[in-house]
């Protein structure tokens, strides 16, 4: 069973209204960036009580404490007390950062998060984690901190280019892989353009949202929806900062192949396994060419993430397909062999 705050609709506009008037808020502020307020706020826009937008820029490189004190600072020309209410009507980027700044201004005002992209509707908006990017590393400044409702409308899908829909789709590769090999074995018989799009959204929604109510603040079975993630976030943090951006899920496609040859190596996953695991990846997303100063610095860049503890590098590594350890140990090295054979890997 879901929890209350995490409602399915087909009726946005009227389901929001309907939940903002129990409420009684005292401001309602709807946050968005250029692509959702042209694309997905008409659909809320005639329903809504009074209001105002606030927009920023979309994309990971404005995820940042910059783009959260224009925020601020709007919230508060806007003179929003704690009764107020932000809407945050967006992807993954504005959904950490918006979130994040509904958290901590006066020390927390409501906010409802309505997921207009895949990867935002499957993972970001559910479970709480909140955060900006810091100095080129991954949500390294956040809080955790439910909305009071995510709203999860599959029409706002159709408003996605494909790189988008493909992004998304690897955190649904990815929850899969640690816990329902059956639905593995279903995804990887299809190409992107013939999921079921419906049914994967409820899939994951069901997972996420079981593991982050079991453990909230991340202090053990959590961990285990960073699969992909040690990685993935390195590469993805070391392309960013170097001009070279990449989607956060061709990222944890990346990761998910290299934490597997990881897992191969020791035995944990079967050759079998890692090669259909592999061979569908880069099937759907190709590959992210890396050279060998590149994947050197970018390994360099795992010392650094947030689920680390004292020196030790951690990550998640599969047990076979439909399971996974997390708190695994790994090393420097094992993470530039990994990158290395990504590297070889031929499409």
């Amino acid at each position: 069973m879901l929890p209350d705050n995490i409602l399915f609709s087909a009726d946005p506009s009227n389901d929001l209204l309907a939940f903002l008037n129990k409420k009684n808020y005292s401001k309602v502020v709807v946050l968005t960036d250029e692509n959702t307020r042209e694309h997905c706020y008409p659909a809320l826009q005639q329903k809504l009580p009074d209001h105002f937008v606030i927009e920023v820029k979309s994309g990971e490189e404005q995820k940042n404490l910059e783009t959260c004190v224009l925020i601020w600072k709007q919230l508060t020309d806007y003179a929003l007390d704690r009764h107020a209410v932000l809407l945050v009507l967006g992807g993954g980027v504005l959904g950490d950062m918006g979130g994040f700044c509904a958290a901590t201004y006066k020390r927390g005002i409501d906010f409802i998060l309505i997921p207009t992209t895949l990867l935002a509707q499957v993972d970001a908006s559910i479970g709480g984690k909140l955060g900006v990017d810091f100095d080129h590393f991954k949500n390294h400044i956040g809080v955790f901190q439910q909305p009071a409702l995510t709203l999860l409308y599959t029409g706002f899908l159709k408003t996605l280019p494909v790189a988008e829909l493909r992004s998304g789709f690897a955190e649904v590769i990815k929850h899969t892989l640690i816990s329902d090999k059956d639905m593995w074995d279903t995804i990887r018989k299809k190409s992107l353009q013939e999921q079921d799009w419906d049914g994967l959204l409820k899939h994951s929604v069901a997972f996420k949202a079981d593991v982050t109510t079991q453990d909230p603040k991340e202090k053990g079975l959590r961990k285990i929806l960073n699969a992909g993630h040690t990685i993935g976030h390195a590469v993805e943090s070391y392309l960013l900062a170097s001009g070279h951006r990449i989607l956060h899920g061709e990222a944890i496609a990346l990761g998910l192949i290299a934490e597997g040859f990881i897992a191969r190596e020791r035995n944990m996953l079967s050759h079998d396994d890692f090669q259909s695991i592999a061979a569908y990846i880069l099937a759907v997303y190709g590959k992210v060419d890396l050279n060998e100063k590149q994947i050197a610095e970018a390994a360099q860049l795992t010392v650094q993430d947030k689920k680390n503890k004292g020196n030790k590098i951690l990550c998640v590594l599969q047990e076979g397909i439909g399971r996974a350890r997390w708190d695994c140990e790994i090393n420097f090295d094992e993470v530039k062999e990994a990158l290395s054979f990504y590297q070889s890997l031929q499409m």
